[in-house]
């Protein structure tokens, strides 16, 4: 590859993350004037509604999956750590465990589709165990599902497809892959966790 094919590659690379980096830019305008939880939810859900509407800025190397486990992939994340984006990346059948997040979150479908079952705590003889909550969502591309300590925190998804790869984009209210979150054993209690990111550098918008 010659020096110009290289400077043509990274100029398509760039044009390609318009999309992306435009929304990047709108949630921190949101996060200066309206930082509220209710208005971030409502707001910055329908400018994830509107990433998610177009299928043609993810770069591959964030939606690739992976065998064993689903996978998380850094997109951006705020130099104060206000929020960031990440790529979930589901193979056929793949899914979380129950789990919370202790900070705001947004879930966007981009590719695909996915199932978000609700849980919540019931004290069970004296010890809290996780239960379903209602019926499971059902998430397709441009549909946007949040969460937060204060609506509902805890959820477990599952990808809808058994035979083919699904993509959803999500933006949390933290640098979500350094967060200290908790799973919930199907045998009670919690345990923590901290998720970290699928790939070592997020793409350069």
């Amino acid at each position: 590859m010659t020096a110009t094919d290289a400077s043509i590659d990274a100029t398509d690379a760039t044009r390609a993350l318009a999309p992306l980096r435009e929304f990047v830019a709108a949630f921190g305008r949101l996060l200066d004037t309206h930082p509220d939880e209710p208005r971030i939810l409502d707001e910055g859900a329908a400018l994830l509604r509107t990433l998610g509407a177009r299928d043609d800025w993810l770069p591959d190397d964030c939606a690739v999956p992976d065998p064993e486990r689903y996978q998380q992939f850094l997109l951006h994340v705020d130099a104060a750590a206000r929020f960031s984006v990440v790529s979930f990346v589901w193979g056929p059948g793949q899914a979380t465990p129950v789990h919370d997040h202790t900070v705001w979150g947004l879930i966007g479908m981009l590719r695909g589709a996915e199932y978000s079952q609700r849980w919540r705590l019931q004290d069970d003889g004296g010890h809290s165990r996780a239960v379903p909550d209602g019926e499971p969502l059902r998430l397709e591309p441009g549909q946007v599902e949040a969460v937060s300590p204060t609506i509902g925190d805890m959820h477990r998804v599952h990808n809808a497809h058994a035979d083919r790869v699904s993509v959803s984009i999500h933006v949390y209210g933290a640098d979500i892959g350094a967060v200290r979150r908790h799973t919930y054993p199907a045998d009670g209690g919690r345990k923590p966790f901290v998720s970290g990111y699928s790939n070592t550098e997020p793409p350069t918008l």
